[in-house]
């Protein structure tokens, strides 16, 4: 009876150990442990989404917005503007947040027709300073009275900034001028 108990307990302690082996490579494997590609003693200098795209060991994960881990662990999230929080009054096709663009420019999307006074609302393009370089109206393509989305488009000219980026400004349009019924969707755009 003790040879059976001995080689009960150095079978179960065999298996113990064969987990423990497995927890430790599925450890490393997944980039957590200190051999894990990437995750060596240099500190990350990155201080922005932009600069950590840049950086070597730095991993870009599939998400949206992106967001970038730097090799000592710190997570950046890129800017797409106000986006998601608008996506139920008013969603853009074109530009996407961050597109590198040029003039004249295209711009399409839905809004509901809150959104619309008179069949429009105004665009603006902003340099990286925040000063206005164009501004255009967006027109509905079809019935905007109605509180659907309905289609837009418009076309922006303008000279490029000295500004690398810029913002687009899709206003609800607000003709009482009254603060609490201003609205506007916020792009994050890149002069080519």
């Amino acid at each position: 009876m003790d040879r059976q108990r001995q080689m009960y307990l150095t079978g179960t302690l065999g298996i113990l150990v064969a987990v423990a082996l497995i927890a430790v490579l599925v450890w490393l494997v997944r980039g957590e442990g200190a051999l894990a590609p990437g995750s060596d003693d240099v500190a990350s200098t990155a201080t922005s989404f932009e600069e950590c795209i840049q950086e070597e060991g730095s991993v870009i994960m599939e998400s949206y917005p992106r967001q970038c881990r730097t090799s000592d662990g710190r997570t950046f999230t890129e800017d797409i503007g106000n986006e998601l929080e608008k996506r139920t009054i008013i969603r853009i096709d074109a530009p996407r947040p961050n597109a590198e663009i040029t003039s004249p420019l295209a711009i399409s999307g839905e809004a509901r027709g809150m959104w619309y006074f008179e069949a429009d609302f105004p665009v603006r393009l902003l340099d990286g300073n925040g000063n206005e370089i164009a501004m255009a109206i967006a027109t509905a393509q079809s019935n905007w009275m109605t509180e659907d989305f309905v289609p837009f488009e418009a076309t922006l000219t303008f000279t490029a900034p000295t500004t690398r980026t810029g913002t687009l400004v899709l206003e609800k349009d607000n003709p009482s001028g009254l603060p609490e019924h201003a609205d506007e969707l916020r792009v994050p755009v890149v002069f080519e």
